[in-house]
């Protein structure tokens, strides 16, 4: 197997706000065409690593290390926009190239051919031009899918990208996570659909607690860890 150096390496990291962690000891190692589930009961600290992860918030303790070549894409969860500002489906995508623009107004041909064809690939390209307000819940996340890849990231993170959609818009996102997973790219993604989750990662980061545990899937997202961590159903749906 050939050794990749990691993108971006935790050593006994803690994040949190002002003086107080809210995760902590935290080892993790990243490298490239890695699939990651970070699962936990809402309020144990996902989005306090995540913040952590994009470099939102310094490390309260320990180290966290991003390689040169690391770029981070980030799909939250869901975007709110302006109704008296609205935006077509491009234009949300596009926002994705504003950080390599280097001060100019305007995208360049390059740029809007780019956009244009990460709509097609999210199976979108016919609603280009429809305003992103009035997309649906499952396709508004795959323009925001785009926007990320737009900014052609090395890893992408994604803050429960299926929440709110409908089971075929689900596996149309997975479909597409697999397909940027198999091309080599790093994906972390934030999800309470375990059973999602359990078909597509390849490890998963249990955040209980004020700490993080990392495994197989088979082992932390058993029935029995389950039903401790979220009670009778264990976070299934």
């Amino acid at each position: 197997m050939t050794h990749r150096a990691p993108l971006l390496r935790l050593e006994g990291a803690a994040f949190g706000y002002g003086r107080r962690a809210i995760v902590s000891g935290l080892e993790l190692s990243i490298e490239a065409g890695r699939f990651l589930g970070i699962v936990g009961p809402n309020g144990a600290g996902k989005t306090t690593l995540f913040r952590g992860l994009l470099g939102l918030i310094p490390p309260l303790a320990g180290r966290c290390v991003r390689a040169p070549e690391a770029v981070f894409g980030y799909v939250p969860q869901r975007e709110s926009l302006d109704a008296n500002y609205p935006l077509s489906a491009r234009e949300v995508v596009a926002m994705g190239a504003y950080g390599r623009l280097a001060g100019l107004r305007t995208l360049s041909r390059a740029e809007r051919s780019a956009a244009q064809a990460l709509l097609e690939r999210v199976g979108l390209a016919a609603e280009a031009e429809a305003s992103f307000a009035e997309l649906s819940g499952g396709q508004r996340q795959r323009v925001l899918l785009a926007r990320a890849l737009l900014v052609r990231p090395t890893v992408l993170l994604l803050d429960e990208p299926t929440s709110g959609v409908d089971r075929g818009a689900e596996e149309r996102i997975l479909g597409l996570l697999r397909e940027l997973h198999a091309e080599g790219l790093a994906i972390l993604i934030v999800s309470h659909a375990i059973p999602m989750v359990r078909s597509a990662v390849e490890r998963v980061l249990m955040v209980a607690d004020g700490r993080v545990e990392q495994g197989e899937p088979r082992e932390m997202l058993s029935g029995a860890r389950l039903e401790q961590l979220f009670g009778r159903g264990g976070g299934e749906r």
